[in-house]
């Protein structure tokens, strides 16, 4: 199985490529289009902010091949609010993969939100096998709020999407590489699909 992780600039890939070695895989890192384009798997971190990492994927034409891919992808953290519409963050257009706008967390609450957090309402084969409840990795002062495209949920002051799911693109706004053993069944189902 060829697993490609999007290597532009803007994630913790190490991380990533680490969680799926020990499954027993091994996964590449690369911008390259037509690599992309021939994986079985596509993964696309981020981390840091929403208007710097939109523009290193222009730079790269990233922005035009990540919505037309037809194979499994995963978004993780910024990498999923890349797929929504929009982000507040740096007034930034999407990849309008996902139809909902991501927000800041309003004062309410210490933001960013750091630490365990508990997934609810999971509605796809991504969560195969994980229970209600279970405790997830989170770093983010942005979110998607709730939509037809939720597939998990979260609680910080609001109820918001932990993932979310449009054909054959996920997101998941927490970190899967970071969540221990819960996180690395997420991988694992999503590198079975």
């Amino acid at each position: 199985m060829k697993i490609v992780i999007i290597n532009y600039g803007a994630g913790n890939i190490q991380s990533i490529k680490f969680a799926i070695k020990r499954l027993g895989y091994e996964a590449i890192l690369s911008n390259d289009v037509t690599e992309i384009q021939h994986a079985d798997k596509v993964i696309f971190p981020g981390v840091g902010e929403a208007s710097s990492a939109m523009h290193k994927l222009r730079d790269s034409g990233l922005d035009t091949l990540i919505p037309t891919l037809t194979q499994p992808v995963l978004g993780i953290c910024l990498g999923m609010q890349l797929m929504c519409h929009s982000s507040e963050e740096g007034n930034t257009k999407g990849l309008g993969i996902f139809n909902v706008d991501v927000v800041k967390f309003d004062n309410t609450v210490k933001v960013p939100q750091i630490g365990w957090n508990q997934i609810t309402n999971l509605k796809s084969t991504l969560f195969k096998d994980i229970e209600e409840k279970e405790h997830i990795y989170l770093v983010h002062s942005y979110y998607a709020p709730l939509c037809d495209e939720t597939i998990a949920e979260c609680s910080y002051g609001v109820d918001y999407s932990a993932a979310l799911q449009k054909d054959n693109f996920y997101g998941t706004q927490f970190h899967p590489e970071k969540s221990s053993d819960v996180g690395q069944r997420i991988l694992e189902n999503f590198l079975k699909m």
